[in-house]
């Protein structure tokens, strides 16, 4: 197959990612949903505290790292199924999430070989320094498939959006054109108007014993400053169309923003709150951003608010109905190589 076809593939993969106008943009869970530094991780701004909080003075266990298949291995074979991930150092949910997501590949596709690859360098980075597991980014992956003689490459990121971490991958996959015979990229998770209705009805099912009508369910998403920050308003309006109006849309670090959805809950007559990500992986936003005793977390926030708070940290990714949407992103994306 000659470039021009490979590079049509590409473009049409990106096309189906960006039909939807509200999540039009690119570049985190995680993610991915988190804007982040895609392979080289540049120093961190002035004053400014890179992530994963947990980089200095860790003094807490994420889990066992040995557990975890960091899916680096070689002798590929020549159909190989690269698994995107922003990533994250929490090495007991990174394998209910992202590891449960590539498992769900494997038993998917048996015929291709499933590998991973983490946009995030600062977690690769920390991982490797602290539990010694390697994890490839995208360009080490992209390296690792040339070398091993992969033909068919097909890449299924598990970013929620195509933001600005999605579209990094598809540019960076973009100069590797001429190295298979056939390459497409999957569409990220919330892509169609069927991903919303999917995704919204999952996020209403994993918190139904809350939904008593004295409980606020808040979902805690990551934001971008690009347009595709829109799927959270989106998924918002999904979820009250639905009937459930008791279910609110935020994210960290774009609007609806912590002070939003605090005064939507605030116009309620609500008495507790429960917090759960909205996001692939339960990582270093979950446990501190949304569930930390700083002032400023969510759950501080809304205890000194007058509400009882309880945090679920379960990421999207550990939901079999998350990991069988991107699996039918990736069987789309493997139609496309005919």
């Amino acid at each position: 197959m000659n470039k021009k076809r490979l590079l049509s593939l590409l473009v049409m993969a990106a096309m189906v990612a960006g039909m939807l106008t509200g999540c039009g943009g690119n570049k985190t869970s995680d993610a991915p949903q988190d804007p982040a530094p895609n392979q080289d991780a540049p120093a961190p701004a002035e004053n400014e505290t890179p992530e994963p909080a947990e980089e200095d003075g860790e003094d807490y266990t994420t889990g066992d790292a040995s557990l975890d298949n960091p899916r680096n291995q070689d002798g590929i074979g020549e159909d190989e199924l690269l698994v995107i991930s922003f990533g994250t150092s929490f090495n007991d949910n990174r394998r209910l999430t992202i590891g449960a997501v590539e498992e769900a590949m494997e038993k998917a596709f048996p015929d291709w070989s499933v590998r991973r690859g983490f946009t995030a360098q600062i977690i690769i980075d920390h991982v490797q320094r602290r539990d010694g597991e390697v994890i490839d980014n995208v360009g080490q992956a992209l390296d690792r498939a040339v070398e091993n003689g992969v033909k068919r490459l097909v890449i299924q990121p598990t970013h929620l959006m195509d933001g600005l971490e999605y579209n990094d991958v598809v540019n960076e996959a973009a100069q590797y054109a001429d190295a298979f015979e056939a390459m497409a990229i999957g569409a990220p998770l919330l892509t169609s108007d069927e991903d919303f209705q999917i995704v919204s009805k999952v996020m209403a099912e994993a918190t139904a014993q809350y939904d008593d009508g004295k409980t606020a369910i808040c979902f805690m998403g990551h934001g971008t400053e690009a347009a595709s920050n829109a799927i959270y308003a989106r998924m918002q309006q999904v979820m009250t169309d639905a009937g459930y109006a008791n279910y609110f849309i935020g994210t960290v670090e774009a609007a609806p923003t912590l002070d939003d959805v605090l005064a939507m809950v605030q116009a309620g007559s609500y008495e507790r709150v429960v917090l759960q990500p909205m996001m692939i992986v339960s990582g270093d936003h979950a446990n501190n951003d949304m569930a930390g005793d700083d002032e400023d977390t969510w759950k501080t926030v809304f205890e000194n608010a007058g509400y009882e708070v309880e945090c679920v940290l379960k990421g999207l990714g550990e939901y079999e109905a998350i990991q069988n949407l991107l699996v039918a992103h990736a069987q789309t994306a493997i139609d496309t190589l005919g």
